[in-house]
């Protein structure tokens, strides 16, 4: 009883420290990689063939099919990818992960403690954020085969139980009850590396004779194969409650994989054969991890060889029959981002790129939104009221969503130094963004009060009002310029703006002072009229700032590395 336990409690820790090892790494190559994650992605816009190759790249980075899965999925989502480009990801994905498996195929157990050492010694003693990031991944290797390791050694009683023997010899046998094994094993554990890792380490655990595996090549690939179809709940739980090419996207994950399982698991033996021909040859037990590694990557290539060709005339029209449009299309909410995806939040690179997607729709909203302004000082419109009051609250709305994202990605601590001052530049540009829909939306109640007091401004009141509204919306459009472009000479031309506001506001604050004197204007006028040049004025400012920043801590540019 007390070795079962310790077998069991043995395997657990194993496990736990290799899960543990992978995630740190992927989290610490993420960083040390950051913005080479965008140059990878950026090539999945081109055509099929480079979608799998930036896939793999990704997966092979990310050191997660799933990982790459989900940023799919949030970016199809977003509509800043196709379903035939995430689909390819997907294809490519597959095959990435299969370097996690040749990986642990290497036997470096006597160099694991030197690995973790050298690792931590890295990471503690240098003050550079790469070389700490460096440091981190080779601890966070020479944990993962640490956990190897326990869950190896834990296992080697196993092999001499008649009782375990016998149940693997069942297993073996029958190929679909490997299957199930496999995808059983996979859904609880929530990583197919992890499980892959597992059956590697168990197969490679001599039988009763010493030299032959106890579960044996033929044995190991339908687990294998279970696992793959195991891995694909990730995306499906990923893609709850997002669009119709989201959840096509992951259905498309698991038809690759199911179709490939339902293909491969005819031929078993046939496969093992060829696999132990072209892996290195010598004791079975010595070799099954490597063989194990190379079946899993041919699979993938294999069925991506033959899917990426199908995508758009056989993969697309199966997704689309599983998962219909709608008869009934439900509008889009406006208080709701049309980008922010919460799944994304540990890949950064990736997250970023829909922040900057949803803070140019936030500022497209600001821009309308002045503009419907400058309609309303020309002439009073209860409708016009009433769409800036809603514009406002969509506005502030978004305003408070991506805040509360981009504070999420700082919690996560999963931003680079330059991420996170990049970040903290669109915070900061995104907090003027809001201050000017407040404003609009003072300039809406100034006129409201104005309205509902019978008050009327004089023809030249307002032609002044709309001209000098009419260069704070020039100027956020070159403020916006500025945070997409980093254009100096959209500077110079703000602040020449803003000095013509400054002295228009002189200038119509003595006119009106005038057009009162001579009774032309009421006096009663004088406090609204006031407060909306305030209001323009401060606009003016927010303008001035929002350049101020983008020039010198943010550019759209440097997040947007993928268009749709």
């Amino acid at each position: 009883m007390m070795e079962g336990m310790q077998i069991a409690f043995g395997l657990l820790g194993g496990l736990a420290v290799f899960i543990y090892g992978m995630n740190m790494m992927s989290e610490c190559l993420q960083k040390a990689a950051g913005e080479k994650m965008k140059s990878i992605l950026a090539m999945l816009t081109r055509n099929p063939l480079l979608g799998v190759l930036a896939g793999a790249l990704t997966t092979a980075v990310l050191q997660s099919s799933s990982a790459t899965t989900v940023m799919a999925i949030g970016f199809v989502s977003a509509g800043l990818m196709s379903l035939p480009q995430a689909i390819s990801i997907i294809l490519g994905a597959n095959i990435g992960t299969t370097m996690t498996a040749q990986i642990i195929a290497f036997k470096i157990s006597d160099y694991i403690y030197l690995i973790v050492f050298l690792g931590f010694a890295m990471a503690f003693v240098s003050k550079s954020e790469k070389v700490k990031n460096i440091g981190q991944t080779i601890f966070a290797f020479g944990l993962l085969f640490l956990g190897i390791e326990t869950m190896g050694h834990v296992m080697k009683p196993l092999a001499s139980s008649p009782v375990f023997t016998n149940m693997i010899a069942e297993v073996s046998d029958i190929p679909v009850l490997g299957v199930l094994v496999g995808t059983l094993m996979t859904l609880v554990v929530q990583s197919s590396s992890a499980t892959i890792a597992v059956l590697q380490n168990f197969a490679a655990q001599a039988g009763p004779d010493g030299v032959t595996s106890i579960l044996g090549l033929a044995g190991a690939i339908p687990v294998l194969l279970g696992d793959n179809i195991g891995t694909t709940i990730t995306a499906l739980f990923a893609a709850v409650g997002q669009s119709k090419n989201a959840k096509r996207t992951a259905v498309a994950h698991c038809v690759f994989n199911i179709s490939g399982c339902l293909l491969f698991i005819w031929f078993v033996n046939p496969y093992a054969a060829f696999i132990q021909s072209i892996s290195p040859s010598g004791p079975e037990v010595e070799v099954i991890s490597r063989q194990i590694a190379n079946a899993h990557t041919i699979f993938n290539i294999t069925m991506t060889c033959v899917w990426v060709g199908l995508i758009n005339k056989v993969m697309v029209p199966i997704v689309m029959r599983i998962v219909p449009d709608s008869e009934v299309i439900a509008e889009e909410n406006p208080m709701e981002p049309q980008y922010l995806d919460s799944n994304l939040i540990s890949q950064p690179s990736a997250a970023l790129q829909l922040v900057a997607k949803e803070v140019v729709h936030c500022s497209d909203i600001v821009q309308g939104l002045i503009g419907n302004t400058r309609e309303l000082l020309k002439k009073d419109d209860a409708g016009l009221l009433a769409s800036i009051y809603e514009q406002e609250a969509v506005a502030r709305n978004l305003h408070e969503r991506i805040t509360e994202y981009l504070a999420d990605l700082f919690s996560a601590g999963v931003l680079t130094e330059e991420q996170a001052t990049q970040t903290a530049g669109l915070m900061y540009v995104l907090s003027d963004v809001d201050r000017i829909a407040i404003l609009c939306g003072d300039a809406a109640r100034a006129v409201q009060e104005k309205m509902d007091k019978k008050y009327k401004f004089s023809k030249e009141a307002k032609k002044d009002l709309e001209k000098s509204l009419q260069l704070v919306e020039e100027m956020y459009h070159n403020a916006l310029s500025v945070m997409e472009t980093g254009s100096k000479e959209d500077v110079k031309a703000i602040f020449k703006k803003k000095i013509l506001i400054r002295d228009l506001d002189i200038s119509m604050r003595k006119a009106h002072m005038s057009r009162v004197s001579k009774g032309k204007c009421a006096a009663n006028l004088t406090v609204p009229y006031n407060k909306l040049l305030h209001i323009i004025d401060r606009m003016g400012n927010n303008c001035v700032n929002i350049a101020d920043t983008a020039l010198k801590k943010v550019n759209l540019q440097y997040f947007s590395a993928l268009e749709a």
